[in-house]
């Protein structure tokens, strides 16, 4: 007999619960809806919340009475309560036990719809159940469903029910997470494209017209930088029923339109670049920020990517890596030396000075200054030799080729003689480099560390470039004080550079007998630059007007 009461009071007490949560649902007299709360599926503790809201029911429509020979477990209500609550918990297998022959990919089915919608949150609102017959209901409700950039989206739907074997049921299709989801459909979210796209400027812009570019942004549009396919421009969401044509139930187009895959290159700089070198058969100017690698400019007048791969003999310019060797073995730039007309190596060859000038003592600075052929090679026969010189230019970036990310730098062969070491210490012999190549070197004199270049493509990835080199601080001084002498008194002096250049002069044979090539590398601020004019003849006379020019551009 306990037993029995013990039993009875535990079926009052279920009845209660039971009657109690479908009272949320359909009872008129409740004051207040009440809110079940989830964590976002997968989303970490504090993204929005998913939410259940039951309703209360203002006027229910009286529910037929069931028959007595068919009493089924439950109610709608009960049924209908748990299926929602699991659904804001992402539960599927506990909705899968309440949904009458649910499809075998039932929960599948969910995900996809998840994962084409995205949403930042859910929150379901009930509303008031309907009995449509003796063992049928339905009840209608609402999603609202927080949308990445395109805010809320709202849809209702209605999730039917039935009994089954004297239970009541889910009868589910796919109409539930969606009206327009037919059996055998879906949500798909697709993402329109615009392009292809070429690339831009780093501030967006497109490159200005006959800026000199054009080989170097064509060779990104062939490795696939820039995508030839496009690249999306907002998305939709469509749902896709078979045999029929999709339809767009939510979609997003952002108010600006991409406008292509940036690169380092700055908009004015390029547009100096570009119209310093006008009149200029065959040259080019490449700019780069000291303090990073990055690319700033590239107007090249020399056919294909000559100022990224073409190396030539960078003359007197290459003085300033072998300035660095001398004073990382023991000179200053006070150092007093000899610039003679010409210097007789011992037991070799002659070499002589520009135009055979004589500027007898004078200090590394002035010979530096002055160009001084003789001073460097005699200074690199008594004070360095070939291994010094190539490790020298190997912290410059030479010897493997490369310059980093963008293109090729310099190279330079071991000298096997003192005529050959003499003839590398002023550019000329095995010396060979790109315009790239010295605009790096530049930089490096600049910021007091030698960097590999960027690759153009701002946003592509950066692979292995070759490590940074930092100079030693009374290199990396000497060598601005020597590069500032040569723009105050030195060969670039009284040429219409702005104020705070300092640079160097190059005039380098052509190993084919034609006119001598012009070169002038410097910096100014955080710009460093290398103009070259191929048979432009003497740096002074060809590369520095051009370098006044785009400077003053600026």
């Amino acid at each position: 007999m306990r037993n029995r009461a013990l039993l009875a009071l535990v079926v009052v007490a279920a009845g209660i619960f039971v009657f109690g949560v479908a009272g949320l649902i359909v009872s008129g007299r409740q004051e207040a809806s009440s809110d079940f709360v989830a964590a976002p599926r997968g989303t970490p503790a504090g993204g929005g919340p998913q939410t259940l809201q039951l309703r209360p029911d203002s006027s229910p429509e009286p529910s037929p009475e069931p028959s007595p020979e068919s009493s089924p477990e439950g109610s709608p209500d009960q049924t209908a309560a748990a299926y929602f609550q699991a659904w804001v918990k992402s539960d599927y297998d506990a909705m899968r036990e309440l949904v009458d022959e649910p499809p075998d990919d039932f929960a599948d089915q969910h995900r996809e719809f998840e994962d084409a919608a995205l949403s930042k949150s859910l929150r379901i609102t009930v509303g008031n159940l309907v009995r449509t017959g003796n063992d049928t209901a339905e009840i209608p409700f609402t999603q609202e469903r927080d949308e990445q950039d395109a805010g809320t989206w709202r849809f209702d739907s209605s999730l039917h029910l039935a009994v089954r074997d004297l239970t009541w049921k889910v009868v589910w299709t796919p109409a539930v997470l969606h009206p327009d989801i037919q059996p055998g459909g879906s949500l798909v979210r697709t993402e329109p494209e615009a392009g292809p796209l070429r690339p831009v400027t780093r501030g967006g812009r497109e490159f200005p017209q006959n800026s000199g570019a054009e080989a170097y942004i064509d060779n990104l549009m062939n490795q696939g930088v820039a995508p030839t396919t496009g690249v999306a421009v907002g998305w939709a969401l469509e749902v896709e029923n078979p045999g029929m044509p999709a339809k767009t139930v939510l979609s997003y187009k952002p108010e600006k339109r991409p406008v292509g895959v940036r690169t380092t290159i700055d908009y004015a700089t390029q547009v100096a670049a570009a119209r310093a070198l006008d009149g200029v058969q065959r040259g080019a100017l490449v700019a780069v920020r000291p303090s990073t690698g990055e690319i700033l400019a590239v107007a090249d007048r020399l056919g294909g990517r000559g100022a990224f791969e073409r190396k030539y003999a960078p003359g007197s310019t290459f003085k300033t890596i072998t300035a660095a060797a001398l004073l990382a073995n023991g000179l200053s730039p006070d150092s007093s030396v000899e610039c003679p007309a010409s210097y007789q190596i011992p037991f070799n060859r002659s070499i002589p000075n520009y135009q055979n000038e004589d500027h007898g003592t004078i200090t590394l600075r002035q010979a530096f200054a002055l160009s001084c052929n003789t001073t460097f090679a005699r200074l690199t026969i008594e004070r360095l030799n070939a291994d010094t010189l190539v490790d020298q230019a190997r912290a410059f970036g030479f010897g493997e080729g490369e310059g980093g990310g963008a293109g090729t730098c310099g190279s330079l062969r071991r000298p096997e003689n003192p005529d050959a070491l003499a003839e590398d210490s002023f550019g000329q012999g095995t010396v060979e480099a790109t315009p790239l190549c010295m605009a790096l070197v530049a930089a490096a004199v600049e910021s007091g560390e030698w960097r590999p270049a960027r690759p153009l493509a701002d946003e592509a990835p950066q692979g292995e470039l070759p490590q940074s080199v930092p100079l030693p601080s009374n290199v990396a001084e000497g060598l601005r004080s020597m590069m500032s002498a040569v723009t105050a008194d030195g060969t670039a002096a009284g040429s219409g550079l702005p104020q705070g250049t300092a640079g160097k002069t190059g005039t380098a044979e052509d190993w084919h007998g034609g006119q001598d090539h012009a070169w002038f590398i410097g910096y100014r601020g955080d710009l460093a630059f290398a103009v070259f004019v191929e048979h432009g003849g003497t740096g002074r006379g060809a590369a520095v007007p051009i370098a006044a020019r785009f400077l003053k551009a600026l």
